[in-house]
């Protein structure tokens, strides 16, 4: 691949991550590509062949190209909600509020369940160059057991969730991320806790110091996302925000090359 040829795939792989085109999109026809993109259609073609090869594009038709991932199942209709007819507040703090809720499902006697409210949280997954991940390799005292974790952490009032990524990851590793992007929103324990988790994802970080929240720092790591299927197996990766995270860049590697790979 040629330095012309090398610079259209680049360019078609940012409006990839940038969230230019999303999931279902179709890329504009290989008329316009070649007129925007200065490249001859042949060459044009082996960027293509490339990013479809690469599961980052899909082809429809002879000469249609689509961002793949776009969901074909439907949510069903005609369902019915609970209804709540009451709450009491048993228990509340900065941290955790405990309710007690009078609830009834459709067709079922009403009954009281808990819930539990905790904190809005972000975690960030960081790659390098060398597609690695940055970890921390900590103890958590209520399984009593040290694993690898992505940093992150709550956000505060006022903040939004990509800033509170940006600042937990320095806070925690030392390191600020050249840029973040948002990729899903998850709730760990939707029966009866509302914790709404925030997964961010970048490539690219630069060291700026040392980690300067000590309650929360551990050992710092660029993991090879090679490990992470066997980290994975042996229970070394702790909570739900950092096995979501890297489950997405596992399953969007195409959407995350390395620099040497682009």
């Amino acid at each position: 691949m040629g330095p012309k040829t090398a610079k259209v795939y680049a360019t078609i792989r940012a409006r990839l991550a940038g969230g230019e085109l999303m999931p279902g999109d179709k890329l504009p026809s290989e008329r316009v590509l070649v007129e925007e993109l200065g490249i001859g259609r042949t060459a044009l073609r082996q960027v293509l062949a490339r990013l479809v090869a690469e599961g980052a594009l899909e082809v429809h038709g002879r000469s249609s190209y689509r961002v793949p991932g776009r969901p074909t199942v439907e949510a069903p209709g005609g369902l019915e909600r609970w209804q709540t007819h009451g709450k009491q507040t048993l228990y509340d703090n900065r941290w955790v509020r405990l309710e007690l809720w009078d609830v009834e499902p459709p067709g079922v006697q009403r009954f009281d369940h808990h819930v539990v409210t905790l904190q809005r949280v972000s975690i960030a997954a960081v790659l390098d160059d060398q597609d690695r991940v940055l970890m921390l390799w900590r103890y958590r005292f209520v399984p009593d057991q040290f694993g690898w974790e992505l940093p992150g952490g709550i956000v505060d009032a006022g903040e939004d969730g990509l800033t509170t990524a940006l600042r937990e990851v320095e806070e925690e590793t030392g390191w600020r991320p050249a840029g973040l992007e948002h990729v899903v929103t998850f709730q760990p324990m939707i029966g009866m806790v509302d914790s709404p988790h925030e997964i961010y994802v970048g490539r690219g970080a630069e060291k700026v110091g040392e980690p300067t929240d000590l309650e929360e720092a551990g050992h710092v790591q660029w993991v090879p996302l090679s490990d992470i299927p066997g980290l994975m197996a042996k229970g070394d990766l702790m909570g739900s925000g950092t096995l979501v995270a890297l489950l997405h860049v596992l399953a969007n590697r195409a959407k995350y090359p390395a620099t040497g790979e682009s």
